[in-house]
């Protein structure tokens, strides 16, 4: 007799968990699985990250922060912004959030009506679309392709906005192609949206993690475009659960009134650690480990040819690769159930990004060390050619 929300039903599951469900089912019978689907770096919180988080627990400075972030961290990303992208952000415009998932929570909630619309590439982050079911809104989601490094083809806007669209969601680097976004292309976009009265939101999550392209942020651009980020990729602390938020000045008081209603605050732990993770140390270690993931890029993109799978967009930043293999199936799930059972190597499925040639494109996620990189590619060529 109970029903659940209509909205329940509108949101898809991850296709990628039947994968990660059965991977984990073969690992535990002793099969030797190689993960190449999960979005999360093998690496974890840089030491000083880790021993300021035992700290703050130990001297039991464990609750509730300022619903908008504690000042200390506010500050210090504030001066990353200015030191490494020569960006003014003032602490007041940072939002710190209960990972990005919350500031993508925060920004559906702030920005988008009941009943309005979003752009966004397809394909792109599967959750972006699920965050605006919660506010009654839905993702318009717009076709792209390889040629154009699966990006919006900005001339072709007025096919897609309506009187309901509210405004645009991009990412740089993105999930799952890797691609980079150039400034030009983000001040273009800006131009667009701002000339149809709407919002920009840029999803940087994975700045820092660029290894071909310019690395920068598109706050240099415009004080009214929004931007989210995370420590979980670039800084490797995904379990931390800390991201943030940076929004114009007119957005302040609300999105701070959001934040005390939606999460408190963010992780108090995690927010004490985070503020290490800029020491020199720190940066250096994550510095270190991003010449660890071109490496690793490189030995995928270089494999992937030698077998002859096309590799579809540039992959110039984050730690993905988008692959082409309707040279070998015509349902890239199917493959990819396939390729676990033969072979133990774990892949994404291109159906969780997108819908328009979803069954054609595979994600692989270069989170493992060179060695297991290598092996996979093995394992591949030798199920491509049973």
């Amino acid at each position: 007799m109970h029903k659940l929300a209509s909205r329940v039903e509108q949101i898809s599951p991850f296709h990628v968990m039947a994968v990660l469900e059965r991977a984990k089912y073969l690992q535990s019978k002793g099969f030797d699985v190689i993960h190449l689907e999960v979005g999360e770096p093998d690496f974890i919180a840089p030491r000083n990250v880790s021993e300021a988080g035992c700290k703050t627990i130990l001297e039991g400075r464990t609750g509730y922060t300022a619903a908008n972030g504690l000042p200390e961290l506010k500050k210090a990303i504030s001066q990353h912004y200015f030191d490494r992208y020569e960006t003014v952000v003032e602490e007041d415009r940072i939002i710190v959030t209960p990972g990005a998932s919350g500031a993508l929570l925060l920004m559906a909630s702030l920005m988008v009506e009941s009943g309005d619309n979003v752009l966004m590439p397809d394909p792109c982050y599967p959750c972006n679309r699920h965050f605006l079911l919660q506010c009654g809104a839905q993702a318009k989601l717009v076709e792209t392709n390889a040629v154009q490094n699966f990006s919006i083809d900005l001339s072709s806007l007025d096919e897609y906005w309506d009187g309901n669209t509210s405004g645009m969601w991009l990412a740089s680097p993105s999930n799952p192609t890797g691609a980079v976004l150039s400034r030009d292309y983000i001040e273009s976009a800006w131009k667009e949206v701002a000339a149809r009265r709407g919002h920009l939101l840029v999803d940087e999550i994975y700045q820092g993690l660029v290894y071909d392209g310019e690395d920068f942020t598109a706050l240099s651009i415009d004080r009214d475009i929004f931007v989210i980020n995370s420590f979980s990729k670039f800084f490797a602390m995904t379990g931390w659960r800390l991201g943030w938020i940076v929004v114009p000045d007119w957005a302040i008081e609300g999105a701070t009134k959001l934040a005390q209603n939606l999460f408190i605050s963010a992780p108090s732990v995690s927010q004490y650690a985070a503020i290490k993770a800029f020491d020199k140390e720190s940066l250096k270690e994550c510095e270190a480990r991003k010449e660890e993931f071109s490496e690793r890029r490189n030995t995928l993109l270089e494999g992937l040819r030698e077998i002859g799978l096309p590799v579809v967009a540039p992959a110039q930043g984050a730690f993905y690769v988008y692959v082409d293999v309707s040279g070998v199936t015509d349902d890239a799930m199917a493959w990819c159930l396939a390729l676990l059972e033969e072979k133990n190597v774990a892949l994404t499925p291109g159906a969780d990004f997108g819908v328009k040639d979803a069954h054609k494109y595979v994600r692989f996620a270069y989170t493992c060390d060179q060695e297991r990189l290598q092996e996979a590619l093995s394992r591949i060529k030798l199920f491509i050619n049973r």
